[in-house]
């Protein structure tokens, strides 16, 4: 099956849900996307405008525009899932854990207090393993006091069927028997996912400049480059960030063209690179939309998350006769198209 048809079929939101979720912090909705594909309805918490009508846009549940604190109240639900801000543990947020106020941990081990779900998830940046370590033990042994077995894993999205390396730790709390999603051994490129878009040109296309094109020689040459940062279409791309997406720096995501040009990588290349399918319509400005993508949990990965948790809620002995979560969805023909 190549890479657009998997998206197509596996990414399609159906009209009635098995169980419920709730998205902290949930961006745009690529872990909602996931979850939703999967039979389990959402409901979104997230503080930026634009990235709350993406969400709306595109996904069957509801999505709150606010900042959250210990002072929000929640629906009852089975599942709560999110990406606390990782810019206090990450390398780019200079990893300021504890001392850095968009930490996002304590509105979460709050939510999990108040709702007592069957099972939590949270994704995280891999320097939460490292240098902040100390806090992220801190974060395990308090949500353990709450009845949880927590497990955790360093998992990468190339290996769940996403055309990019994308190392994240995945962190769990069940009851007892949950089991990892199994990793594939078959790597999609770049090229499988852009396939002709890797080679056009469209009027708003954006290519480097000559001076631009020094600074990268430069750049290159002073990191000691051995390859390109160009896009490599025989293999996985590298990871996707805000920085590389929207910023015109040395690491910026770009392809280059038969004849030589190079230009940055387009909203859709991008979101194709991150798993999203193609009916995945974004809002706001350009600048918005890069930093939705490239904060977004890829929902390919999401999905093979998801229907472990599926698999670990079905095997509970007290969800043989669960509730069905009916959803009306208001008719989108493009949203559903590939329904």
């Amino acid at each position: 099956m190549s890479y657009l048809a998997k998206l197509s079929e596996e990414l399609v939101i159906p009209k009635t849900f098995n169980f419920s979720a709730l998205d902290l912090f949930a961006g745009c909705g690529g872990l909602s996307l996931g979850f939703e594909s999967s039979g389990i309805l959402t409901t979104g918490y997230e503080m930026e405008s634009d990235y709350v009508a993406t969400y709306s846009k595109n996904l069957a549940g509801d999505c709150f525009c606010t900042k959250l604190d210990t002072t929000q109240e929640y629906p009852a639900t089975d599942i709560v899932i999110g990406g606390p801000p990782c810019q206090p543990f990450s390398v780019g947020g200079n990893q300021l854990g504890l001392e850095d106020s968009r930490d996002g941990f304590p509105v979460f081990i709050d939510a999990i207090e108040k709702t007592n779900p069957d099972i939590w998830l949270f994704e995280n940046v891999r320097g939460l393993l490292y240098k902040n370590k100390y806090y992220f033990e801190e974060i395990v042994a308090k949500l353990k006091k709450l009845n949880y077995i927590v497990e955790y894993k360093l998992l990468n999205a190339v290996n769940f069927g996403v055309p990019q390396n994308r190392e994240r730790l995945i962190t769990i709390g069940h009851r007892g028997n949950f089991q990892f999603p199994e990793e594939t051994t078959y790597k999609v490129t770049a090229g499988e996912a852009l396939g002709e878009m890797a080679f056009s040109v469209s009027e708003d296309s954006k290519f480097l400049t000559p001076s631009m094109d020094k600074y990268i020689a430069k750049y290159e040459k002073a990191s000691k480059c051995i390859n390109p940062r160009d896009l490599h279409l025989n293999r996985p791309a590298r990871t996707l960030t805000c920085r590389n997406l929207a910023g015109a720096t040395g690491d910026m995501q770009r392809v280059r063209l038969p004849d030589g040009r190079r230009r940055r990588i387009s909203i859709r290349e991008a979101a194709r690179l991150q798993s999203f399918p193609d009916w995945y319509d974004f809002q706001g400005s350009e600048l918005s939309q890069y930093n939705q993508i490239g904060n977004a949990v890829p929902p390919i990965f999401a999905r093979a998350l998801a229907q472990s948790i599926v698999s670990y809620l079905t095997s509970q002995e007290r969800y043989s006769n669960s509730e069905v979560y009916y959803r009306n969805l208001p008719a989108q023909p493009k949203l559903f198209a590939y329904s």
